[in-house]
């Protein structure tokens, strides 16, 4: 049976051989009281620190940055490391495995209308005396007042302590070990390793497994850095989503997919054609395959996939979840302004050929949570002999068509009542937007 969070400070403060400091910004000091409030903190505790103030908090760890940011936690853990090896390395370095917990936390504010999150990281040593080993993540707080979310800090903050100096192991059983007794509280969503414990370990990997294991609901690989945490790239931004396997890596479809989506942009700056901002276009890939939620894609091969979009400049998102209405609700979790998809014909198909058993108003359910806020598709065409295989691997025979010049839209698609009336009012009412554009672009992404 897993420790619960008092066994694991208990014996974090039982072990003479681990003696750190704790620097925390934001949701109290729920870590450190963790460690003081069990027994014993006099062999684990060398400092705890709570800098509130700006300018005290500036004086410690320099100016210029936000103060809930990865640059200002990386300013903390370097302050509170060099800090903690200058006034104890001479009298305890030589049996001693010192760490530095720090964490930087926007929780929620008296009005609700904060983005609650953080940032958190960990400098320890494994061995008295070794190199240092880095652990540093992003965290969304997903509960709904801030006492719990200080608590549940304070529990994450315990968690990560003891993974890190117990729970090393495999990657598996370190993000069971951060994650214990926060399930649906704690969203992680990025995470960077750095030392000599780490150097077998693949980040990539390990950021994608936080979306297969649930840990988090999606990451993002961006084109001009390895990873970076979603809220950094949707946040106030008007956004255009292009979803797909993406199960083709070759040079062809990669000119395609890009085209794929430089389109769906461009039909937004029509759309919009007073906007000043151009909108930041994301290929989704689902972590599940296409096919069934249940079946999860091979890790090497959707890694592969990443990094053949990213390789010809694209921004690629990750989700936990295939439906288009999880992504609609995910990113507006980040942003008001207009969201696009841009998808081909075959996905808009199974769109409506989804049972979406995971909610109880099935079909309904679903286009309404697509459509809640803001929200539009673009649909691209595709030539007819490829829909018609679309169809085939769907097992539907329910969809007509007629075509032009070999290739069909969104308006020539036709669904027998009283479904075909919902696709109808979609398309009537601007949900849906059929685009025009050469038939060369019509391949299934």
């Amino acid at each position: 049976m897993s420790a619960d969070t008092h066994q694991k400070a208990l014996a974090l403060n039982l072990d003479p051989s681990k003696f750190g400091s704790f620097a925390e910004i934001g949701a109290g000091q729920e870590v450190a009281r963790w460690f003081l409030a069990v027994g014993a903190a006099s062999g684990t505790v060398a400092k705890t620190i709570s800098a509130y103030d700006k300018e005290v908090s500036d004086d410690l760890y320099g100016p210029g940055v936000r103060y809930v940011s990865k640059e200002r936690l990386e300013a903390m853990l370097e302050s509170e490391w060099k800090q903690l090896l200058k006034q104890l390395e001479k009298t305890r370095g030589p049996q001693t495995r010192f760490f530095s917990f720090v964490d930087t936390v926007a929780a929620r504010n008296y009005a609700g209308t904060n983005e609650a999150h953080g940032w958190v990281g960990l400098r320890l040593q494994l061995e008295p005396q070794g190199k240092p080993n880095d652990i540093v993540l992003h965290i969304n707080m997903r509960d709904p007042s801030n006492p719990l979310q200080q608590e549940a800090v304070g529990i994450f903050g315990v968690n990560l302590i003891y993974a890190g100096f117990h729970q090393l192991q495999a990657k598996e059983s370190f993000l069971q070990g951060l994650a214990q007794g926060l399930e649906k509280r704690i969203e992680i969503d990025y995470v960077d390793l750095r030392g000599p414990a780490f150097e077998t370990w693949d980040r990539r990997a390990l950021l994608m497994d936080l979306v297969r294991s649930g840990f988090a609901e999606a990451v993002c690989f961006p084109s001009t850095d390895w990873a970076v945490p979603p809220a950094e790239v949707l946040y106030k931004k008007a956004v255009v989503l292009a979803p797909g396997s993406f199960g083709h890596v070759d040079a062809v479809h990669a000119k395609i997919h890009e085209m794929l989506l430089s389109s769906a942009i461009q039909q937004f700056r029509v759309e919009f054609e007073k906007l000043k901002v151009a909108p930041s276009g994301f290929f989704c890939l689902p972590a599940t395959a296409p096919s069934s939620g249940s079946v999860t894609t091979e890790l090497s091969d959707l890694l592969g996939r990443v990094d053949a979009l990213r390789a010809r400049g694209g921004n690629v998102l990750v989700f936990r979840e295939q439906e288009l209405y999880a992504m609609t609700a995910f990113v507006n979790r980040y942003t008001k302004e207009p969201v696009r998809f841009g998808v081909g014909l075959s996905l808009l198909i199974r769109t409506f050929e989804d049972r979406y058993s995971k909610l109880d108003g099935s079909l309904l359910e679903a286009l309404s949570r697509l459509f809640a806020q803001n929200v539009r598709i673009y649909a691209h065409p595709m030539l007819s002999k490829d829909l018609q295989d679309s169809m085939e691997s769907l097992s539907t025979t329910r969809w007509e068509w007629t075509e032009t010049n070999g290739s069909v839209s969104a308006d020539q698609l036709r669904l027998a009542p009283p479904l075909g009336h919902l696709y109808e009012y979609l398309l009537a009412s601007n949900f849906l937007i059929p685009m025009q554009i050469r038939a060369a672009l019509t391949v299934n992404a």
